[in-house]
């Protein structure tokens, strides 16, 4: 974890605790056969990974919604990622609505009304996004990053970022659908102390550095990882990298774009990917540039 992240992680959450009650939400309890029908018997696969596996759900009352199956907890142990899920609150995290323990220990999320990123990146029959959509959808997933790393206690031991996993509501706000608490084996036993529990995010935060890298990587292509990014990195650690950038920025961008603030903003994915093992800076770090960035294009 980033050295500022440890000096005042605590800190701010005495603050955060004392400044603001976090009350859990209301959640409802589904059965198991209105989610599988909703799913259409969990057919309508959205992603899928070592975790967890999420379909779009269509329920009776016209309502979409992402359904997540979680893999490999006990029941006790989903009560709690329930109760966990259900306090946080951020513009670009995903609403938990509820969840059902019969057959699957299943969670049901807010609407999706405009469902993944990586739908409107490689679909072209839908609308492409514009330059500041994309940087809007790239602020908002590091804005949720930072809250996660500094507001979230116990702090999360699961994020996945990638075009897969970010989904866009009716108005094209970025959602990150999959955050996890108890996935780990330090929290997924007996209650985790707080020391291991920042061991654990201290090896995490490379990791989560380096999706962002491919998650803006992504934005700037329109070419979706499918989970693997061999391409993506071999272009941008190879050594053509910087005489072949004008040829990879997506086309469906069109003019849309200020050409010195995409390669800038490529090189910065370059290190997130490249830095994996020491980040050379911190989410906090790169919201603020992502921030300053979506505060420049809304003056255009």
């Amino acid at each position: 974890m980033d050295p500022w992240i440890h000096r005042f992680r605590h800190r701010l959450l005495a603050w955060f605790h004392r400044s603001r009650s976090v009350p859990i939400l209301y959640v409802r309890r589904f059965s198991y056969t209105e989610i599988k029908r909703a799913t259409g018997g969990f057919n309508r696969v959205v992603y899928t990974n070592p975790q967890c596996a999420a379909y779009n759900a269509k329920f009776q009352d016209g309502s979409v919604a992402l359904v997540k199956e979680l893999r490999a907890l006990n029941d006790d142990v989903f009560k709690t990622e329930v109760q966990l899920l259900g306090r946080l609150h951020h513009r670009h995290l995903l609403t938990l609505r509820g969840f059902s323990r019969g057959h699957k220990r299943l969670l049901v999320f807010d609407e999706i009304g405009n469902g993944s990123l990586r739908d409107h990146l490689n679909d072209p029959l839908r609308t492409p996004l514009n330059w500041r959509a994309r940087l809007q959808i790239a602020a908002g997933v590091a804005a949720a990053l930072e809250y996660l790393l500094l507001f979230t206690d116990p702090p999360m031991c699961h994020v996945s970022i990638s075009s897969n996993t970010i989904m866009l509501d009716e108005n094209f706000t970025a959602k990150i659908s999959d955050v996890g608490f108890l996935w780990s084996p330090v929290s997924s036993g007996d209650q985790a102390d707080a020391s291991k529990a920042d061991d654990f995010m201290d090896e995490k935060c490379g990791n989560i550095i380096y999706q962002l890298g491919i998650l803006i990587l992504e934005l700037i292509t329109g070419q979706s990882s499918d989970g693997t990014s061999g391409d993506l990195i071999k272009w941008i650690q190879g050594t053509n990298f910087a005489r072949s950038m004008n040829k990879m920025i997506d086309p469906d961008l069109g003019n849309s774009f200020d050409n010195k603030e995409v390669r800038n903003l490529l090189s910065i994915a370059k290190l997130c990917v490249k830095s994996r093992e020491k980040p050379r800076f911190s989410i906090p770090q790169i919201f603020r540039y992502l921030q300053s960035k979506v505060d420049v294009t809304s003056t255009y």
